[in-house]
This record gives structure tokens, C-alpha cells and sequence, in this order.
């Protein structure tokens, strides 16, 4: 116990808060900035069993804030999972390290939360249709779960207790269309460690026995602009919502919301469609492509642009063609880097 000594003197975890967290597993859905920062103050907490799920490789952009890779990872295109889980045992060779180099999907979710006892699920992703599949995932299964994100100087984090609190669906009610990413308005580094450090805090109440002392507020902040807003927002639990509501039915698990891809029949591309109908924002997409100096097209009825020999089509009524691959990951990847 030397090792978390320090840990352990902090009252309200004290040993038996210690042995708890040894004993729990926990879920991390994505291994970039939030995800590599969770992965490694849980590691060092002492946590039993961490599984870490990314589907991408390390690339030289990830190192200003991706605090566990290395110069040599980028170089070699290291999977996140992979380089992660690596870098992690370095750092605490008693933790169970799980590295899967997967694209999460409701299905694979599931399947991996039905046959393994998880305890925690963490947000570590980079888009609202996994999102919403952990959302569903935690509420049918009973998991908590800390959803984070952040992008420029800002970022956002709220404790979803099942049956407690609200959950994601209650607070969103609809997915909007595209949005700023970092890959288009860029991010800060304090941004992603202020993030980190509300999801863990909330984390090791949750894994050392004291979910009690969790955060019922929505938290929000901007670094750069001194601003920082914690919202009550336990009056939004809405008893008719689909995903935790008195009579939940799960949508965001059932195939016909989930996020459509195509590879299309004699062409280099792949065709994108949103889980929600809805039209697209073109104008806004416009502005955030300006002020990357990224240069477009754009009619009417659509908008094309190029990135990494690319060509990406958005279209108004949301969906997305990605051409220059046949791989449903690649597209995927463009896709929530630059619509969010």
C-alpha cells in the first residue's frame, strides 16, 4: 500500500476505498487527449482493470496534448490502444491493461459490457453517436458513467448515475448536426487537462465506494475567456425518455438510429448518414472551413472540400460522401473530425 500512500491518508478513500478501487474495471471509450489523461491517473490510482477502446493510429498532430505517446509512436503509426496500453504498464505494472483496437459500435459495446463485469464506463470519445450508445449501454446495464469533451479553450463534464441523475438523451433530447471540432477550431491543452481532472475526481468516488459525493451538476468552462458554469440540471430527468425513462426502449442501440455507412458500389468512396434527420448547417460549415483556410465549393445543395488527398461532399440533407477510400474506419475518422 506504500505505492498509494498518499492516496489513502485523503480521508474519504482511506484504505477500504483503496482496496475498492483494485477490485473495480473500468470502460475507457477512446485513447486521445481526454483519454489518454484518464488512462493515466486511473492507472496510477490503482485501478484493477482498464480497458482501453480506440480505433486510430498516433499521429504527430496528437502529441501537443495526448500525454502518452511518444515521438517514435507517431512515427510508426502506432494504434492509440496499443501504444497506450504499453506506455500504462510502464507506469503501474499491477493493472490489468486491456487494449482493443476496435471501432465502437452498439453491438460490440454490448457484447463486450454483457460478458465482462464493468464498474465504470468513461468518455473519452470524439462524437455523439457513441456517445449515445454508451447512454443507452449504461442505462440498460445499470453502469455509471462521466461524460467529458472539450474543443478550443472550452470544455464540458456530467456524472450520469442510472436512476439518480438524468441521462445524456434527457439533456440533448436531439443530436445537432454537425459543430465544432478540434480539428477546426483547434484545442488547448489546459482545456483537456481541466476536463481529465473533473472526470477522474468523479471516477474514484464512483470506483472507491462514495458515488454519494458525485457532482449532480452539468459543469461548463472557457479557459480563455474566465468563465466557468455549473448547472443543477436534475429538473431535466424527463420520465418519458427513451433511454432512462419509466418505460426506456434504448433507441440509440437499435439499428435504425445508428449511423449508416455504405461503401458504394464501383467507386472509391464511402456514403456517411447521421443517426437523425436534420438538415445541415452549410453556411456554418462555410465559416469554420474559412477559418482553417481550407478551400471549398459549395452550391445550394451541398458543399466539397479537400483534407489528407480526400475529397469530403456534405450534403444538406446530412449525409456525407468520403472519397479517396473504400474503408469504412478511414471515412468514419474524416467524418466526426470534421462535422463533429
Amino acid at each position: 500500500m506504500e505505492r498509494y500512500s498518499r492516496q489513502t491518508l485523503f480521508a474519504p478513500i482511506g484504505e477500504d476505498g483503496q482496496k475498492q478501487i483494485s477490485t473495480k474495471h473500468v470502460l475507457l471509450i477512446g485513447a486521445g487527449a481526454l483519454g489518454t489523461g484518464n488512462a493515466e491517473a486511473l492507472v496510477r490510482a490503482g485501478v484493477g482493470k482498464l480497458t482501453v477502446i480506440d480505433r486510430d493510429y498516433v499521429e504527430w498532430s496528437n502529441l501537443q496534448r495526448q500525454q502518452l505517446y511518444s515521438e517514435q509512436d507517431a512515427q510508426d503509426k502506432l494504434p492509440k490502444a496499443v501504444a497506450a496500453k504499453e506506455r500504462l504498464q510502464k507506469i503501474n505494472s499491477e493493472v490489468e491493461i486491456v487494449a482493443l483496437v476496435n471501432d465502437v459500435t452498439a453491438e460490440s459495446l454490448e457484447k463486450l459490457v454483457q460478458e465482462e463485469s464493468v464498474d465504470l464506463l468513461l468518455d473519452a470519445t470524439d462524437n455523439f453517436d457513441i456517445r449515445l450508445i454508451m447512454n443507452d449501454i449504461a442505462q440498460k446495464y445499470e453502469i455509471p458513467w462521466v461524460y467529458g469533451a472539450c474543443v478550443g479553450s472550452y470544455g464540458i463534464t456530467f456524472t450520469i448515475l442510472p436512476g439518480e441523475t438524468p441521462c445524456l438523451s434527457c439533456l440533448l433530447k436531439t443530436v445537432p448536426l454537425g459543430g465544432a471540432t478540434c480539428d477546426t477550431v483547434g484545442i488547448i491543452a489546459p482545456a483537456v487537462s481541466m476536463v481529465v481532472s473533473h472526470q477522474v475526481a468523479e471516477a474514484l468516488k464512483i470506483l472507491s465506494g462514495n458515488s454519494k459525493d458525485c457532482r449532480k451538476k452539468l459543469v461548463s468552462f472557457d479557459l480563455w475567456k474566465n468563465q466557468y458554469v455549473a448547472v443543477d440540471v436534475q429538473k431535466m430527468k424527463d420520465a418519458a425518455c427513451p433511454s432512462c425513462g419509466d418505460s426506456p426502449t434504448y433507441p440509440n442501440i437499435s439499428f435504425e438510429n445508428q449511423t449508416k455507412t455504405a461503401v458504394l458500389c464501383g467507386r472509391d468512396s464511402v456514403q456517411i448518414r447521421p443517426s437523425h434527420n436534420g438538415e445541415r448547417d452549410l453556411p456554418e460549415l462555410k465559416r469554420m472551413l474559412q477559418t482553417q483556410g481550407i478551400q471549398f465549393e459549395s452550391n445550394p445543395y451541398l458543399l466539397s472540400f479537400e483534407v489528407e488527398n480526400h475529397r469530403l461532399v456534405a450534403f444538406k440533407d446530412g449525409r456525407v460522401l468520403v472519397h479517396g477510400t473504400k474503408e469504412i474506419s478511414a471515412a468514419k475518422s474524416l467524418y466526426y473530425r470534421y462535422f463533429g
